[in-house]
């Protein structure tokens, strides 16, 4: 049983266990991947402000996001494919979430249906929805998280249009994967991941597959998810899905101030600043970099949590220092599932938790509520003055 310290101890393990175009679709961003990267080299650019001689003990992690209690305000964001770095990812991750006691989104393009995760575990979890130009199809989808007993519905805003990304492209990113010699080569490789797949029938779309008009099989598959996504999302059809959802309401993929406002007032639950992990516009800047403006332009009028750059509890500390109600992981949980399922998510968690814990307790806070800016030294110009 391999030692885990960080998260990257189990991105070195996933890379291993895992075939290429899923890992890679995991570990990549849009065209020269500059925001991808700066969504974590900027954390490093934010230093933390030691302190001593306090009361350090009966420290704790619990918070809320959404009026849910949570073990640390850590939600595992909605992943594409997740079902595809290891079998039945998604009800993998979910158990974990679940047991730990922090949120699980399932994605609109995951492996496992919402049927398949609402089946296997016993609490809520939340759905993120992408808005599909087949307004029946957007509509089912809603009434079929309502059914299955979501708990929140997360709208994501800043995939109207599918960024390019080189190494999908290259690799022929698909699910299940078109077999070709390089592909049949390398999942030799994985021998392990390939029997725990043939242990499963979950292994295309399945929110997708026999759900949506001509969607029979993986060609036509393909075709109808890169026709679908709706240029037209604007925020009067955000206002309207809000309506039709009726209940607890995040939208995902803000980025900029006035954006922000405008979510407020559509009368969004929480909003959490990203920029899909880097995978969209290449040439933004970072969640992290962005998140003051954010905070400052909505008050607490809605909840602002962060995605997208997140590989460590030091990180969750400094978003939630800089105003962030809330936190979101997505590739830092995606190493642990592809590097050891279940247990991996889980560890990942733990890795988390006892980073954000330590680091705490060093800064001189004893319940993580209570993390402001005084427990950080920023850079005079980290939010840049831009023209």
């Amino acid at each position: 049983m391999p030692v885990i310290t960080c998260i990257d101890d189990l991105k070195r393990l996933h890379k291993r266990r895992t075939p290429k175009m899923f890992y890679d679709y995991c570990e990549s961003g849009s065209w020269t991947e500059q925001t991808f990267r700066e969504n974590t080299s900027d954390f490093e650019k934010i230093r933390l402000r030691q302190r001593v001689a306090v009361d350090m003990s009966d420290r704790t992690t619990r918070s809320t996001m959404a009026g849910q209690d949570v073990a640390m305000p850590v939600a595992l964001a909605p992943v594409g494919l997740t079902g595809m770095q290891r079998a039945d990812g998604e009800i993998k991750a979910a158990k974990a979430a679940l047991k730990f006691g922090v949120p699980f989104t399932l994605s609109t393009m995951s492996i496992c249906s919402i049927e398949d995760v609402a089946q296997a575990t016993k609490a809520p979890f939340w759905f993120q929805l992408y808005v599909m130009q087949d307004e029946e199809f957007t509509d089912n989808l809603i009434e079929r998280a309502k059914k299955a007993g979501v708990s929140a519905l997360v709208l994501t805003l800043d995939l109207q249009l599918l960024g390019q990304r080189h190494k999908d492209l290259k690799n022929g990113l698909s699910a299940p994967p078109r077999l070709s010699p390089r592909v049949v080569y390398d999942l030799a490789t994985k021998w392990a991941w390939g029997i725990e797949m043939l242990g499963t029938h979950r292994r295309t779309f399945r929110n997708i597959v026999g759900h949506a008009k001509d969607v029979a099989n993986v060609r036509s598959l393909s075709t109808w998810t890169h026709e679908q996504f709706d240029p037209r999302l604007d925020w009067a059809k955000v206002a309207k899905l809000k309506e039709k959802w009726g209940g607890t309401f995040i939208l995902k993929g803000i980025l900029d101030a006035e954006d922000a406002k405008k979510a407020v007032e559509i009368g969004a639950d929480a909003i959490i600043v990203s920029n899909h992990g880097g995978r969209q516009l290449d040439g933004a800047l970072s969640s992290i970099r962005v998140l003051p403006s954010i905070v400052a332009a909505v008050g607490d009028r809605t909840e602002v949590w962060l995605d997208s750059g997140i590989r460590s509890g030091q990180d969750v500390l400094k978003a939630l220092a800089m105003g962030a109600k809330g936190t979101m992981i997505g590739r830092a949980y995606i190493h642990g599932l592809g590097a050891m399922g279940q247990e991996g998510v889980t560890s990942a968690l733990e890795v988390i938790q006892r980073e954000l814990d330590l680091t705490m307790a060093l800064c001189g806070r004893r319940d993580v509520t209570t993390l402001d800016r005084d427990v950080l030294l920023i850079p005079g110009d980290f939010e840049g003055n831009w023209q």
